[in-house]
């Protein structure tokens, strides 16, 4: 750091004997008024003898060489050291270079730190210390996150980039006749021997799916028995710390969203699902279509037997949904289209598709074709927005506008753009203006990266998670789902 410091002041000094020479000039690159208060407060406090003579600018870009670690030793130095390396932008800088996306990062930082319940009015940045912040994010401890979906389970560590792997959920995993603490436990443990770790050292984040919808007493009832079930669980294998967020909730976060309607398009069936600050509204009601990614697999299937197209197993075909299946933006123009096209399942194994391509996402919205009396995705939708319009739950009536889709066939390209065009046609304006529909922001992984968002924040797990301690406290009370 010396050796480095010594080489810029060379190069300070003369610049600052140019700019000497040449000091009737105007300065080319004037100081914003956020560097001229540094600059200002630098020369006051300052006790560096010449060194105070570093231009601002310059210094910082030592300080972005230095790193975080060798930043933080210099605020010992003197009080204007201190008060330059605590700028936010320095260690924005830092977390910017961090693997981490930095508009996640931000967005978690200033939304979820606070933990349940959400803050309605978010921190600000003047309001943060990213020094702080960088510093405690380095030391959270890394979680085990346990996305238990409706199709299948997806696990990792927190500080990885990915899941590490996959397996059956927890609802369909072992003998689905045993009691539910049995299944879990077997779930859990299988999970943990995967990942090789003892359930003692580290938090657990787990993704509950959606089940239970009403708003009755029983409903309540049989959502509070399944977490208490998971915490109980968890905490009888000595995890220190667990966390349980329902997957709707998770995929939102995964979307930078607090509050929004998020459209699940599970193994089984389709949930759409009104979010307001985090919390599930069951007060408004949570819209269901009997219809899941299963029912399009096996649309496709039968439209395949149909035209005697051959394969091998369900996995053949699902494959194929995956690859080559797609939503019209408008159905009718697109069967006069020639949509053929090939996907190889294995080396040599090509499957052509034609009609069946689109034929099969239009069932999400047109259910009577595959023989079904439901109705479509964007009525179901259309009606969970109604419902919300007509709550009045907030002063601001754009909470809802936001829909955010979730699941594997939620990735069907086209989806988006079509239920958002549906929903315009089919609401008044007073409802549909404004209506965005986004993709699943991390394919079918969204929820599992929405907890990895809420498992590597600052605060984590002091804000998000329960201990056993807290958990025997608060068993007997409503928890937040």
């Amino acid at each position: 750091m010396t050796s480095l410091i010594r080489k810029v002041w060379g190069s300070v000094v003369s610049r600052s004997g140019s700019s000497s020479a040449s000091g009737h000039m105007s300065n080319p690159n004037p100081l914003s008024e956020h560097d001229r208060f540094l600059q200002m407060m630098y020369i006051q406090t300052s006790s560096t003898g010449e060194f105070d003579r570093i231009p601002i600018d310059i210094f910082m870009q030592i300080l972005k060489i230095l790193g975080p670690r060798e930043s933080a030793r210099a605020r010992a130095v003197c009080k204007a050291w201190k008060f330059l390396v605590s700028d936010n932008r320095l260690w924005i800088y830092f977390l910017q270079n961090q693997p981490e996306p930095w508009d996640s990062v931000f967005f978690a930082e200033t939304h979820l730190r606070s933990g349940y319940p959400l803050q309605v009015f978010p921190s600000q940045m003047h309001d943060l210390s990213f020094m702080h912040i960088y510093g405690q994010r380095v030391e959270v401890p890394g979680a085990l996150i346990i996305d238990g979906g409706s199709g299948y389970c997806k696990y990792g560590w927190s500080k990885y980039s990915s899941p590490s792997g996959r397996s059956a959920t927890f609802l369909e995993f072992g003998n689905i006749e045993s009691p539910m603490p049995s299944r879990l436990r077997h779930f859990f443990s299988t999970i943990c021997n995967r990942m090789q770790v003892k359930t003692s050292t580290q938090p657990i984040v787990v993704s509950i799916p959606l089940c239970h919808y009403d708003n009755t007493e029983s409903a309540k009832s049989s959502r509070r028995q399944l977490k208490d079930a998971i915490y109980s669980t968890l905490f009888d294998m000595n995890v220190p710390a667990v966390c349980a967020i329902n997957q709707a909730t998770l995929a939102l976060f995964a979307a930078r969203r607090t509050s929004g309607i998020v459209v699940n398009v599970g193994f089984h069936q389709t949930s759409v699902v009104p979010i307001l600050h985090g919390k599930v509204m069951h007060e408004v009601g949570v819209e269901v279509v009997g219809m899941g990614a299963l029912k399009l697999t096996g649309f496709l299937r039968d439209r395949m037997q149909q035209n005697n197209i051959h394969f091998d197993s369900l996995y053949t075909v699902r494959t194929l949904k995956e690859n080559l299946c797609y939503v019209a933006l408008d159905y009718e123009a697109e069967l006069s289209k020639d949509t053929q096209a090939s996907f190889a399942v294995t080396s040599n194994n090509w499957f052509t598709l034609s009609k069946e391509r689109f034929q099969t996402g239009e069932i999400l919205f047109q259910p009577r074709i595959a023989g079904m009396q439901a109705m479509g995705l964007h009525q179901a939708v259309a009606l969970c927005m109604d419902h919300c319009h007509d709550a009045e739950l907030t002063g601001n009536d754009n909470w809802y506008k936001t829909v955010v889709l979730a699941g594997g066939t939620a990735c069907l390209p086209g989806l988006a753009a079509r239920l958002e065009k549906e929903l315009y046609g089919l609401l008044p304006p007073s409802i549909s203006s404004g209506i965005r529909v986004l993709p699943p922001p991390y394919g079918t992984d969204s929820a599992w990266y929405g907890a990895k968002l809420v498992s590597n924040l600052s605060t984590f797990p002091r804000s998000w998670c329960m201990t056993r301690k807290q958990f025997r406290h608060w068993s007997k009370r409503k928890l937040i789902w």
